[in-house]
């Protein structure tokens, strides 16, 4: 049985686990993420490999990152929310390392896990939007991961929306991101408490009346118990999920979209506004097949094996 690592490096944490050929992970550590250090990065990666690899024989490393990859798989152009600026992160980690290493996009990553072990093993084609701090894209197309000319491709959270809207950290403004994101459920979250407390008790009773203490985990559980302000702001930000869908449909004609990230944990509460919007914004509505909107099944692993199965491919 061959057995790949893979290595998913997230904002907060890195994550890292022996992943066999059907997908199953065999072993899993987590570090802290020092994201605004390159060499610290590069030290908890590293670092991770070579224990999980002192107990199992891994034959080729993926890593899942954050940002604009190139088509060879190996440089970080661009990372807009960790410190990396046209780092060849492949050469680096394989003079750590003496084994063979896979750079990809997280999101790609995690596309390709729900494509090959999770929720979109029925279909060709599959668009997965990742919901979390920020909004990450990953496309198979006919059964293949769909990277671009340049290998940025799919980098969905960056689709201008509203012109002349939030600053957004790739450097322009009104990018999806900013209104479909684990995010900006928190800035609204916090802003309609500040608004009005009354309708915020709950949610402030929760943060313990700070408004700041208030984060996405905290505005789910509260819709999940059934707080009305909470459920509000993941259906204001189901709709900006369900519109932005519309809209790449329209380009690409997925059969499934599959919505993952931490924000996915809020279920329907998030998916049925989405689904609505969706509807009712498709181009051509009633009169073209429509596809699925699902969640992912893999939860934070999908990265993980993802890019583990494409070290081995």
């Amino acid at each position: 049985m061959s057995l790949a690592c893979g290595i998913d490096i997230g904002g907060t944490k890195i994550a890292g686990g022996v992943v066999a050929e059907d997908g199953t992970v065999l072993e899993e550590l987590r570090v802290e993420s020092p994201a605004t250090d390159v060499e610290a990065i590069e030290d908890a990666v590293t670092g991770l490999v070579k224990e999980l690899g002192s107990r199992h024989d891994i034959s080729a490393v993926g890593v899942g990152a954050a940002g604009y990859i190139d088509r060879d798989r190996a440089k970080i152009y661009f990372a807009p929310n960790i410190a990396w600026r046209d780092v060849s992160l492949r050469d680096e980690l394989e003079e750590r390392v003496d084994l063979p290493f896979v750079i990809e996009n997280d999101a790609n990553a995690a596309a390709w896990g729900e494509f090959r072990f999770g929720v979109g093993q029925d279909v060709d084609d599959l668009l997965l939007l990742t919901i979390g701090t920020g909004v990450g894209g990953g496309l198979v197309l006919d059964r293949s991961l769909y990277r671009g000319g340049f290998g940025v491709g799919a980098e969905i959270g960056h689709l201008r929306v509203v012109p002349d809207g939030l600053p957004c950290g790739c450097g322009n403004r009104g990018c999806l991101e900013q209104y479909a994101s684990g995010s900006a459920l928190v800035r609204e979250a916090r802003a309609a408490v500040r608004q009005d407390p009354a309708r915020g008790a709950g949610l402030l009773d929760l943060a313990g009346g700070d408004p700041e203490r208030i984060d996405g985990p905290l505005v789910t559980r509260a819709a999940q118990a059934g707080d009305e302000l909470a459920r509000a702001c993941l259906a204001g930000l189901g709709r900006w999920i369900g519109e932005g869908i519309a809209s790449l449909a329209a380009v690409l004609d997925p059969a499934v979209v599959v919505i993952g990230g931490g924000v996915s944990e809020a279920g329907d509460l998030l998916l049925d506004p989405a689904r609505e919007a969706f509807d009712a914004q498709l181009p051509g509505r009633g009169y073209r097949p429509s596809l699925e909107i699902r969640r992912a099944v893999l939860g934070n692993r999908a990265g993980m094996v993802g890019a583990a199965d494409l070290a081995r491919r």
